[in-house]
């Protein structure tokens, strides 16, 4: 769904190594939606001060010092959603009802918040267009 190009900005022939890296990927023949979103990563950008990269879109970071994961990570989730046509949604779950079980099996639960005091969960999910369809005609409250 994505590729994720990670670069050494420090070593000498970065330019040559990213230049040698996309002639691979295009006699890959791969989608060109799949090319036209690649991810560009700038590692060890700790070694160099001040760095700013001088691609459009590149992200700066440095995997050994943290700086730039948390940007790193966010790109890659708003691009995988978008190539898979997926969504992140919070829905409010019954938990006498079958609505958790269900999400379980046709989405990706990533969080459930329990509220004991109604009997219900508070549920944050990646689920496509079709799935919460099918969750909106099963559980229509």
């Amino acid at each position: 769904d994505l590729i994720v190009h990670v670069r050494d900005i420090t070593h000498p022939e970065t330019i040559l190594q990213k230049a040698t890296v996309l002639s691979v990927l295009k006699n890959l023949n791969l989608p060109s939606h799949l090319l036209d979103s690649i991810v560009e990563v700038h590692n060890k950008v700790d070694l160099i001060e001040r760095y700013k990269p001088s691609e459009e879109n590149a992200l700066a970071i440095s995997a050994l010092h943290g700086h730039g994961l948390e940007e790193l990570k966010q790109e890659i989730e708003k691009k995988i959603l978008t190539a898979t046509g997926k969504k992140i949604l919070t829905v409010n779950v019954n938990l006498e009802g079958p609505q958790l079980s269900w999400l379980y099996k046709e989405a990706t639960v990533q969080e459930v918040e329990v509220m004991p005091e109604d009997g219900t969960a508070r549920v944050k999910v990646i689920i496509g267009n079709s799935a919460f369809g099918r969750y909106k005609n099963l559980f229509p409250n």
